[in-house]
């Protein structure tokens, strides 16, 4: 089809007819993204310690990750969590409640040596689990 004086229109449709192959354009129009999502679009959410996992680090690393598999509040759905820094997990208890928020991977995705794992623990009983591993505050007792 050629672009002459009254081809506009055509050109219009064809680029709405088209723009479904892309695949970045299909998800995000038919709202995948938001639909997988277990925090709904939220950007943290509460839950609460299942249990403390340990996952292997893929090559070329080598080494156990530790991380907890939590229920979220919201809508029951269980993700698993990374908890950063040294010795950090021991502050984490089963259920205890916990703040998650995505660990910043490309597209919401997981990140660095981890598979399968898309979030951070960043508070355990409303107090920063990044406080209490530098030892600035104390783990509060319930």
């Amino acid at each position: 089809m050629g672009n002459g004086k009254y081809a506009a229109r055509k050109m219009v449709r064809d680029a709405k007819k088209f723009r479904w192959s892309d695949s970045h354009f299909t998800r995000r129009a038919s709202g995948l993204d938001l639909k997988s999502d277990p925090l709904e679009g939220a950007p943290q959410a509460r839950g609460i310690v299942l249990e403390k996992v340990g996952v292997e680090a893929k090559q070329p690393n080598s080494a156990i990750r530790k991380c907890v598999r939590v229920q979220l509040i919201k809508n029951g759905r269980q993700i698993t969590a990374f908890a950063v820094g040294d010795g950090a997990i021991n502050f984490i208890d089963e259920h205890d409640e916990i703040l998650v928020e995505g660990i910043g991977g490309r597209l919401g995705r997981s990140m660095g040596d981890l598979p399968g794992v898309r979030f951070v623990v960043t508070k355990v009983n409303n107090v920063s689990l990044h406080e209490m591993v530098i030892g600035r505050k104390e783990k509060p007792r319930r």
